[in-house]
């Protein structure tokens, strides 16, 4: 069953795994839901991105990005 553009809003801006219903998947920041669609920024190369936009009637979930889990007594930096 497609997902709904109602369950999509909370992503907006954060980044997603999409995956499709032939069962092919996605990855980008999710940047918008409307018109029956989602629109995805992906990295494509180097310095490049796209949006690209795909019906929901396509997608068969949407998921967020976990948090990354650091090994105790790791030393990281945030980069933000």
């Amino acid at each position: 069953m497609p997902v709904s553009a109602q369950s999509l809003y909370g992503l907006i801006g954060k980044p997603v795994g999409v995956s499709m219903m032939d069962g092919t998947g996605v990855t980008g920041v999710l940047c918008s839901v409307q018109h029956d669609e989602i629109y995805l920024m992906e990295y494509l190369y180097h310095t490049q991105f796209a949006t690209k936009h795909y019906p929901l009637s396509q997608i068969q979930a949407v998921n967020p990005f976990p948090g990354c889990a650091w090994p105790a007594g790791s030393w990281h930096q945030s980069m933000y």
